[in-house]
């Protein structure tokens, strides 16, 4: 059989035992047949460790990115991973290839400096500035994903125990402490601004709009945009990003980690280890600054 038959008779395979989409299909395909083409001619199930090892370095050389050549290099792994199972081959070249590192993108953050021109930028004179403000000081105290901020409602907060109870990821429940300052504003933005944004309507989403309706978050991320062009921020915000700086913070400030994986609503502490990554960044920044010898 042609390696274009031993690659089609592959993804005929895979797409009966698994159903995966036409584009993965299509990914495999292309990987399969540019690794073919490297070969000239030698055939694809004759192929061992060593050609493979060559191949990644030849891939390294061209420039090809570290997720690329990962991406090239699954595919490559269940082509002979099939063949193997289907008696073809008796070892799989790629068993003892590591695949490429992938370092995961550090999130962005802010300085404490930005932050505080973040959270001053609403106009709290006027009733939705003063809901803006609210909503930006609950983020940054609480470190909830916008998801969990926009879908508060009146009974998820308790003002005597100073606690917010949020619904996260997997429908799992977390009290969050919410600070005295974050906690001022939310009761400065329910006794006045709720009431002024909503006039005779009902709506039992926290934090509203003039439709008398919910925060959605795609709302929200546009007024981070614009109050971070207000205060001069010059960073590409995301709505995470006050997520990020709540997390980053505790951290420099001596947090322990699993206390930050608690309040994040973290299942898996390797996600919370993202932020001590940006915590020690920088921390080495500050010292290359202000130490004599950084």
């Amino acid at each position: 059989m042609t390696d274009d038959g031993l690659i089609d008779q592959f993804l005929d395979a895979v797409w009966v035992e698994q159903g995966l989409s036409e584009n993965t299909l299509s990914a495999y395909r292309s990987d399969l047949r540019i690794f073919a083409k490297w070969l000239a001619g030698k055939p694809l199930l004759d192929v061992d460790n060593g050609q493979l090892s060559f191949f990644l370095a030849f891939l390294y050389k061209k420039g090809i990115s570290n997720r690329t050549s990962a991406r090239m290099l699954s595919s490559l792994r269940r082509f002979y991973g099939y063949y193997i199972r289907e008696n073809r081959i008796t070892a799989d070249p790629t068993a003892l290839i590591d695949s490429p590192y992938i370092g995961r993108p550090l999130p962005t953050s802010l300085s404490e400096n930005d932050v505080d021109l973040l959270l001053a930028a609403p106009e709290v004179a006027h009733a939705l500035g003063l809901r803006d403000k609210a909503m930006l000081e609950m983020l940054y105290a609480t470190g909830l994903r916008v998801s969990e901020l926009v879908g508060l409602k009146f009974e998820h907060i308790s003002f005597r125990q100073g606690v917010v109870r949020v619904t996260g990821k997997g429908g799992k429940d977390r009290l969050v402490p919410v600070g005295e300052e974050a906690m001022s504003w939310l009761d400065t933005y329910m006794g006045q601004a709720r009431k002024a944004i909503l006039g005779e309507r009902q709506c039992n989403t926290l934090f509203v709009t003039n439709r008398a309706a919910g925060m959605t978050r795609q709302a929200f991320w546009h007024l981070i945009k614009r109050y971070a062009k207000k205060a001069g921020i010059g960073k590409e915000l995301s709505p995470h990003t006050l997520r990020h700086a709540f997390a980053t913070h505790l951290l420099n400030h001596g947090a322990d980690l699993r206390v930050v994986q608690l309040l994040l609503g973290h299942s898996d502490l390797s996600t919370t280890q993202i932020y001590t990554h940006v915590a020690t960044a920088r921390l080495k920044d500050l010292h290359a600054k202000f130490h004599p010898r950084g």
